[in-house]
C-alpha cells in the first residue's frame, strides 16, 4: 500500500477558514461529509501516512478518488451546509439511520376552515400541528377520547363534513357525540376555532388554566344547584386527569426540553429520545444508526441533533436539549438551533435531579433497543443466511462455518483466570453446548488461549465406543457423552488481535487439525484477524458477518464473567466455611463487604471485627485462619457441570 494518496492536495492549497469537504469515488459518488473550522487542519488528518489512519478510515481515503471542499463564513454555515449534503447525497461511510417504525403522531389540520384531530404518520400536511410521537396507535386514539370530552372539536373526515355542510344534516360521527365540529351544526366555525385554540394551548403545556377555570365553573354551578352542569364539568375535569395521569410530570412545570439517551459500541448505536413539553413526556422515538467510520461520542451526538432539527418546525424545537456528552462545535449547534427557532436554545448535559434520572432512563431504553437491533439482525433467517455466506467469502473458506464455536479469556487482575466456549449452529446459539475452563496455571492471555483451544481439541480426536458398549451405557450415558463436544467445528474464533490468533493456531497445528478455520476479533476496532497475515481482515461495519461475529464474541464474554463470578463466590465460601463459630449469614456479610479472600486476607483484625455480628474473639480466628492459608487457592477442584477440568487432557 502507498504511503500517500495520488490525490492528496499540494501544500498550501488548502484554505484554513470554516467548511465543508466531500470524498468522492473514481464514478464520482460522494463517499463521506464533513465539517471544520480549519479545513486544512481537518483535512491533513486524512492524508497523514496511511499506516498510521485508522483501518476504516484508512479505507474509506483508499477508496476515494478526489476531494473537494466548500468555504464558509462562518462555523453555524458550515454546519447547515453539511447537513444538506449529507441529505443530499447519502454518503456511505457517514452514519445511517435505522428507524424501527414510522411513529404516530397527532394532528391537528390547522390549514382547514374547520380544523380536524387525527393520527396520522403523515408530517407532511400543509398547516398540520403536530403532537407526539407516540409509542402506540392506540396511546394516540386514548388521548383523542379523553380530549374530545372536554374540548369537542371535529374528528369526521373532509368529505363527511363537505357532505354536512351541504345538506344541513349532521355528520355521523356528530350523530353519536363523537364530533364536535361545525358539521355537527352545535357550534359555529368562529366557536369551533376558539375550541380548536384551547386544544392546542391545553396539549401544549396549559393544562393549569383549564384545570382551575372548569373546577371554579363546576363549584360555581353546584352553588347555583345546577348539578347537571356540574356534573358534566366534572366529567371533563375527570378526562383532564387521565390525560394528565398518562404522562407523569417528569420535571418542573412550564419545562420544554428534549432530551436524547444514547447507547453506542464500534458498529452501531441506538437513540431514545423524550419530547417534554410543560414538564410532561409529549412523545417518545427510537432510532438505531450504523456508523461505518469510528467517531467520538461528541461527533455523534452532533449529527443525531442535526438529524432531529434539520427538518423541524420552529415550535418543533424546544428551549433546551439535554445530551449525555457535549458534541465539539455546541455553540455552533446552539446559533443553528436558535436561528431556526427565532429564540435561544442550550444544549447541556444532565449531570444531576430529575433531568439526570431521566437521561438515565433514556439512556436504559437506548441500551434496550441497540440489543433488539443486533439480536433481530443476527436472528431473522435472510439474515443469517447471509452472514454465513459474507462469513464464508470474507474469511476464504470452502463452505459456510455452520457449527462456530468462539472462546474468551477472563481473568482479575492476573487471578481466577477462566476460559468460555460458546457454540453457534445456523447462526443460532446453542447454549446446551457451552462449556467453560478452569485454568490453574498460566502466563497471560496468548498461553491461556493455547491451554484451553489444546483441551478442546482433544476431544476431537477420542475413539467412539463400539456400538455394544453404547448400548449397554444406556441413553443418559449416550446423551452426555454428545455434549461433550460431539461435533466438529468449521470455524473457530478467538477474542483478541494477532497473538492470540497465533496461539490458537499453535495449537490447531499441535492437534493435527488444519482443516479447522481461525480467525480473531479484536475490539478496539473490530479487525478480523487471521492467522500468518500481516494486515487484518475489514469487513463493512454493516455487514451482518461482522454483527454475527461481535455477537459470538460478545456472548463469550459474557459466559466467561459469569463463570469467573461463580468461581471467586464459591472461593471465599469454601475458605470460610472451615472457620469455627461462622455461620452462612456472617459468611455473607463477608462476602459482601469484602468481596474476595484476597480482600480478607489483607484486612486487619480490626477492619474484620467492624462488621456487625463479628466481635474481637471471632475476628481473631478468622485473621489466624486466612493467615494460616496458602497464598494461591487451589484451582484443580472438581468441576461444575459443562466445566472441564483444570489439568489438560493427555495426548
Amino acid at each position: 500500500m502507498a504511503g500517500q494518496l495520488p490525490y492528496k492536495p499540494k501544500p498550501g492549497e488548502i484554505p484554513t477558514n470554516p467548511g465543508v469537504y466531500r470524498f468522492r469515488d473514481a464514478h464520482g459518488r460522494v463517499l463521506y461529509v464533513g465539517k471544520a473550522k480549519n479545513l486544512r487542519q481537518r483535512l491533513s488528518n486524512y492524508f497523514a501516512p496511511l499506516h498510521t489512519l485508522h483501518e476504516r478510515t484508512r479505507r474509506m481515503v483508499t477508496t476515494a478518488s478526489s476531494v473537494e471542499w466548500t468555504v464558509v463564513p462562518t462555523d453555524v454555515d458550515s454546519l447547515q451546509l453539511e447537513y444538506q449534503w449529507i441529505k443530499e447525497f447519502d454518503p456511505p461511510y457517514n452514519v445511517r439511520y435505522r428507524d424501527d417504525k414510522s411513529y404516530p403522531f397527532m394532528a391537528i389540520t390547522l390549514g382547514d376552515e374547520a380544523p380536524r384531530v387525527m393520527v396520522t404518520r403523515n408530517r407532511r400536511i400543509p398547516g398540520a400541528k403536530y403532537f407526539g410521537p407516540y409509542p402506540k396507535v392506540w396511546a394516540v386514539h386514548d388521548t383523542i377520547d379523553l380530549m374530545i370530552k372536554v374540548f369537542p372539536i371535529r374528528t369526521c373526515s373532509d368529505s363527511s363534513y363537505k357532505r354536512a355542510m351541504q345538506t344541513g344534516r349532521p355528520c355521523f360521527p356528530g350523530q353519536i357525540g363523537k364530533c364536535g365540529g361545525p358539521c355537527s351544526h352545535r357550534v359555529t366555525i368562529e366557536e369551533h376555532r376558539a375550541i380548536v385554540d384551547d386544544f392546542i394551548a391545553f396539549m401544549n403545556g396549559g393544562d393549569e388554566r383549564f384545570t382551575r377555570d372548569l373546577t371554579a365553573r363546576m363549584k360555581a354551578a353546584a352553588a347555583a344547584m345546577d348539578y347537571e352542569q356540574a356534573a358534566v364539568l366534572r366529567d371533563k375535569l375527570a378526562s383532564i386527569e387521565a390525560v394528565l395521569n398518562k404522562s407523569a410530570l417528569v420535571l418542573p412545570e412550564h419545562a420544554d426540553a428534549d432530551l436524547f439517551g444514547v447507547a453506542e459500541d464500534e458498529l452501531s448505536a441506538a437513540v431514545h429520545r423524550f419530547v417534554i413539553r410543560g414538564g410532561r413526556v409529549r412523545g417518545v422515538t427510537s432510532t438505531t444508526i450504523d456508523k461505518e467510520l469510528d467517531i467520538s461520542g461528541g461527533d455523534l451526538v452532533d449529527q443525531i441533533l442535526q438529524r432531529a432539527y434539520g427538518d423541524a418546525a420552529p415550535a418543533d424545537i424546544p428551549r433546551r436539549v439535554l445530551v449525555p456528552v457535549l458534541p465539539p462545535d455546541a455553540h455552533e449547534l446552539e446559533e443553528w438551533l436558535r436561528s431556526r427557532r427565532g429564540r435561544a436554545v442550550e444544549i447541556a448535559v444532565a449531570q444531576r435531579g430529575p433531568r439526570a434520572e431521566l437521561l438515565r432512563n433514556a439512556t436504559l431504553n437506548a441500551q434496550q433497543a441497540l440489543l433488539r437491533h443486533k439480536t433481530r439482525r443476527t436472528s431473522d433467517y435472510a439474515a443469517r443466511t447471509q452472514a454465513l455466506a459474507d462469513l464464508q467469502e470474507a474469511l476464504g473458506m470452502s463452505e459456510a462455518p455452520l457449527r462456530i464455536e468462539c472462546f474468551d479469556i477472563s481473568h482479575l487482575q492476573g487471578t481466577n483466570v477462566v476460559g468460555s466456549m460458546v457454540v453457534f449452529e445456523d447462526g443460532l446459539p446453542r447454549k446446551d453446548q457451552y462449556r467453560s475452563f478452569s485454568i490453574a496455571h498460566t502466563t497471560d492471555d496468548t498461553d491461556s488461549i493455547h491451554q484451553v483451544l489444546t483441551r478442546r481439541l482433544a476431544h476431537l480426536d477420542r475413539p467412539e465406543p463400539d456400538e455394544t458398549a453404547e448400548a449397554e451405557a444406556g441413553e443418559e450415558s449416550q446423551a452426555r457423552r454428545r455434549r461433550r463436544f460431539a461435533y466438529p467445528p468449521q470455524l473457530l474464533i478467538v477474542d483478541g488481535g494477532r497473538p492470540q490468533v497465533e496461539a490458537a493456531a499453535r495449537a490447531l497445528r499441535e492437534a493435527g487439525h488444519d482443516e479447522i478455520a481461525l480467525c480473531g476479533i479484536a475490539k478496539r476496532l473490530e479487525e478480523i484477524w487471521l492467522p500468518g497475515d500481516d494486515f487484518p481482515v475489514i469487513l463493512p461495519r454493516t455487514s451482518e458477518a461482522l454483527y454475527l461475529v461481535q455477537r459470538l464474541r460478545d456472548e463469550a464474554h459474557r459466559f466467561a464473567i459469569s463463570h469467573q463470578r461463580r468461581r471467586r463466590k464459591r472461593d471465599i465460601r469454601s475458605v470460610l466455611s472451615e472457620v469455627p463459630g461462622l455461620g452462612e449469614a456472617r459468611i455473607k456479610a463477608l462476602l459482601r463487604h469484602f468481596g474476595s479472600v484476597a480482600a480478607l486476607r489483607g484486612a486487619t483484625v480490626a477492619q474484620i471485627e467492624e462488621l456487625p455480628g463479628i466481635g474481637p474473639k471471632l475476628a481473631q480466628t478468622i485473621h489466624r485462619h486466612l493467615q494460616g492459608e496458602p497464598a494461591d487457592i487451589p484451582e484443580a477442584e472438581a468441576a461444575e457441570p459443562g466445566e472441564i477440568p483444570a489439568e489438560a487432557p493427555s495426548a
